[in-house]
């Protein structure tokens, strides 16, 4: 709920995310109220470039970021949570990008080896909060899905 620019940050590698402008400041380590609050069409900024459109949006089950028609993109991402058990549950992303052009087609084949393993950093920062918030509260963590979504 709280990702991007100058909200809760994106949980990945700060110090590249800053290098990059995709940061002013460290990945929040904490749940910030102010940032709980979701609708479609509202829009999430990534650094000081584009934001990402909500397009939808169902607290504690799943955020879908919808981009298309920027730059010769046309990038959807989803951010879903599934209950494993009555203990677990795992958060997923999935990406999908669609090129307009040979030369966005070179440049995302460039740039998904490091998409990657940003949006892996992303998810173990996530994962780690929401364990973190779960054990501070002697909670069961799915209790708390709406604040690692």
């Amino acid at each position: 709920m709280q990702i991007g620019y100058q909200r809760g940050g994106l949980y990945s590698y700060d110090s590249l995310d800053r290098l990059f402008g995709y940061l002013d400041r460290p990945s929040a380590t904490r749940i910030l109220p102010e940032f709980q609050h979701l609708a479609v069409g509202d829009k999430i900024p990534l650094g000081r470039g584009p934001s990402w459109p909500v397009a939808v949006i169902e607290p504690g089950r799943a955020l879908v970021l919808d981009m298309r028609h920027m730059g010769g993109f046309d990038w959807v991402w989803q951010f879903g949570l599934y209950t494993v058990d009555e203990k677990r549950t795992r958060l997923v992303s999935r990406s999908s990008v669609h090129t307009q052009s040979v030369w966005a087609r070179l440049f995302t084949y460039v740039i998904e080896p490091a998409g990657f393993l940003m949006t892996r950093r992303m998810l173990l920062g996530i994962k780690q909060r929401a364990e973190g918030l779960a054990s501070t509260r002697g909670a069961d963590p799915r209790s708390h899905r709406s604040a690692a979504a």
